[in-house]
């Protein structure tokens, strides 16, 4: 939901410096992935992005085929123009198997602050109906173009 995550973040720095993206730093989350997606979990994410897009956006993009769907993600990009009838969480978040939220809170300029877990089951039920609004008007990462 940000356009800017981890400004910080060296790999970030470097693909804005112009060096080639090495395999990734943490390739735990690309491996978690692969083993659940094998026994059918599926992993759907959607990325509410402003356009044009930042150039944190376009790193991640660029990424996006060779990291995350590699594994076995199934990624979405939703313009924010057309996000506007929308109701959606303040915070990026994780739903779990249906039972628990983590929510990602990011300080002002994209860093980490905390995350925060919630397993109650009205929270849940509209971030559910939130997601599902979303991932039915987002475009799949294989027909989504960067403006």
């Amino acid at each position: 939901m940000r356009d800017s995550y981890t400004p910080s973040d060296p790999e970030f720095l470097d693909w804005k410096a112009g060096k080639p993206r090495p395999v990734p730093a943490s390739p735990g989350w690309y491996d978690l992935v692969r083993e659940h997606t094998a026994r059918g979990v599926r992993f759907r994410r959607v990325r509410v992005v402003s356009e044009p897009v930042s150039d944190f956006i376009r790193f991640e993009h660029e990424s996006t085929a060779g990291l995350n769907i590699a594994a076995g993600e199934d990624v979405r990009w939703l313009p924010r123009r057309h996000a506007s009838d929308l109701l959606l969480p303040a915070n990026d978040l994780w739903l779990f198997d249906d039972t628990l939220i983590r929510f990602h809170i990011f300080s002002g300029d994209g860093e980490i602050v905390e995350d925060v877990l919630c397993d109650d089951p009205a929270v849940i039920a509209r971030c559910m109906t939130a997601f599902e609004a979303v991932w039915e008007r987002a475009v799949p990462h294989a027909d989504y173009r960067l403006p």
